[in-house]
This record gives C-alpha cells, sequence and structure tokens, in this order.
C-alpha cells in the first residue's frame, strides 16, 4: 500500500477540517454549524457537480462507454443490496437488514464529491457523465430494500403507498437538484459554463470544507451511536465498502474505464447513503432503527472512505492498471 496517498488525502484541507469537526466534539468545544447552513451547502454542492457534469456529457456525447459505465451502476445499485440484505440477515431482523443494506445499495454524493476533488488534486482526469451515474444509483436501492421487506417480512405482505415510495426515492431534493442541474448543463454547455463558472467553480472548494467541517461534528456525535451496534455492524460498515468497491473496480477493468472514473465508479459502489434513503426508509419502514442505518453509514462508512477508502482504492487501480 502506497501511504503517501493517504497521506496526501488526509493533508486535504477538506479532509483537514472534517477532523476538525470531530476533534471540536471530542473535546466538548461550542462549534456548531446553523443549521440551514448545511443543507445550503449540500445543495450548492449538488448544484454544482449536476452543472458541470452536464457541460462534459454534452462534450463527450453519448457513447458506447457512457451507456456501459450508467448500466453498470445501475446493476451495483440494484445488486449491492440484495447480497448485503443477506449477509446482515446473519445478525438482524428483517427491517433493519432492509434498510441498511438499501443504504449500501445508495451512495453518498459527499463522497464522491470529495473524491473527486481528490483526483483533481492529484491531476488525475475524469469524465464528467460521472455524474449521471451518480443520480441513477441513488433511487433504486430504495425500492429494492422495500422489495426485500415485502418479501421476507413473516406478518404477510405490507401495504405500501408506492406512489409515495417512488416520489420519495426519484423525486427527493438531491436526486431532483442533481438530475435538473445536469439537464441544464447539457442545454446551456459551454456557454452556460463560462456564465456560472465564478459561482460553481469558484466557490466550490470552499464549501465542500466548510460542509466537511460540519459533516466532521456530524460524524462524531453519532460514535456513541455505534455503542448499540456492536462489533458485527462496525465490522460490516468498513468491510462492504471495500468489498463493493473491489467488484465495482472489476467491473471498471472490464469495461476498460480510464482511472479517474474508475475511481469514482469504486467510490460510488462503495459509499452509503446518510440522507436520502435514511429519510425514505424513516417513512417506509418505521420499524427499522433509525440508529443503526444512520450511525454506520455516517460514523463509520463515510470517515473511512473520505479518509483511508480514497487512496486505498485508488491504489487497487494502480495495481489492476499497471
Amino acid at each position: 500500500m502506497d501511504f503517501s496517498l493517504i497521506v496526501s488525502n488526509i493533508l486535504n484541507p477538506p479532509v483537514l477540517f472534517f477532523f476538525l469537526g470531530m476533534s471540536a466534539v471530542f473535546v466538548k468545544s461550542d462549534l456548531e454549524i446553523p443549521a440551514p447552513v448545511p443543507k445550503l451547502f449540500s445543495l450548492y454542492l449538488l448544484l454544482a457537480i449536476g452543472f458541470k457534469g452536464g457541460v462534459e456529457l454534452i462534450k463527450s456525447g453519448v457513447n458506447q462507454e457512457v451507456v456501459l459505465t450508467l448500466a453498470a451502476a445501475m446493476m451495483m445499485a440494484c445488486v449491492v443490496p440484495i447480497y448485503t440484505f443477506f449477509i446482515l440477515k446473519l445478525k438482524l431482523d428483517t427491517y433493519d437488514a432492509a434498510a441498511i443494506a438499501a443504504t449500501y445499495g445508495s451512495i453518498s454524493a459527499v463522497t464522491f464529491i470529495t473524491a473527486s476533488a481528490f483526483l483533481t488534486e492529484l491531476g488525475i482526469t475524469f469524465d464528467g457523465y460521472m455524474v449521471a451515474a451518480l443520480a441513477l444509483m441513488e433511487s433504486p436501492a430504495i425500492i429494492v430494500g422495500l422489495i426485500l421487506v415485502n418479501i421476507f417480512t413473516n406478518d404477510g405482505k405490507r401495504e405500501f403507498s408506492w406512489p409515495e415510495v417512488l416520489q420519495e426515492a426519484f423525486l427527493n431534493s438531491s436526486v431532483f437538484l442533481l438530475v435538473g442541474s445536469l439537464l441544464i448543463g447539457v442545454l446551456t454547455g459551454e456557454h452556460g459554463w463560462h456564465v456560472l463558472e465564478p459561482f460553481t467553480q469558484g466557490l466550490f472548494y470552499g464549501v465542500l470544507t466548510f460542509f466537511l467541517l460540519d459533516m466532521g461534528l456530524v460524524a462524531a456525535r453519532r460514535i456513541k451511536d455505534l455503542q448499540k451496534t456492536g462489533v458485527f455492524l462496525i465490522l460490516f460498515a468498513i468491510l462492504i465498502p471495500i468489498l463493493n468497491a473491489g467488484i465495482g473496480l472489476a467491473i471498471a477493468k472490464f469495461i476498460s474505464m480510464p482511472r479517474g472514473d474508475s475511481l469514482l465508479f469504486a467510490v460510488l459502489c462503495a459509499s452509503a447513503s446518510y440522507i436520502a434513503v435514511p429519510a425514505a426508509m424513516r417513512m417506509t419502514v418505521p420499524e427499522a432503527n433509525p440508529s443503526l442505518y444512520v450511525s454506520t453509514a455516517l460514523a463509520v462508512t463515510f470517515p473511512f472512505n473520505i479518509i483511508v477508502g480514497i487512496p486505498l482504492y485508488l491504489y487497487g487501480i494502480n495495481l489492476f492498471w499497471r
């Protein structure tokens, strides 16, 4: 393992500010980010990455490489919840297993954005259409998770309001803004990029840094919830991302993705949702314990990915791509 990659990633300002946020909780500082600010910054990051992705997509066009990548993304979003569900069923009931499986079948946009920043720092290029893969992987896991609950509950078939479920899955704020920004980027192209560049590019790293500071605060506060999860879920939250990333890298190698795209694809496969899917699970599977699926994704998998996972997956790519 090339530890210089880990050091390079840790010494990125956004990651250091993530540590700063965590340390503020550990030393009991009164540092706090007002609630509307992280939400605003989250929306900004989705808008900026979606718009840039749309501009890049119109440049590259829709070719075989794009179609294969997006198909692979959709496949992983559907398959990951299935095999993780059966792993989780070894220790958990159906409701918790399905909710956590759905969480790990979906993605973390901020992890993807952090990986993009890491690649930019290293001078490794990647294609903007990977944002379309990000958008496509957000929702299917919610549907698969609910199907698993419907099949494996002992009290007969559960009744879901499927219109509400589908609306939550495909029209939640993050998916809607990401896809909408992507389409606007496609429609406006280079002209739109030049108009918005001071906003979508000039502010990007500053906003990402501030957002990760808040994420450090939130993740550290969630660590206490891990006492309820036990060793099994902590190991799951570390080992499953590595397994998912390994499968993603094998797929990337098979369809000949370039290095930068391969890392982003591996990160998408390895990450876990801590916003969209938990919100949907609270509404549709109230029997599942939110402290389990939120704390594993946010307090274990998210920090693991942005600190160790991203450089680890890049190291794997460097081995595969020799």
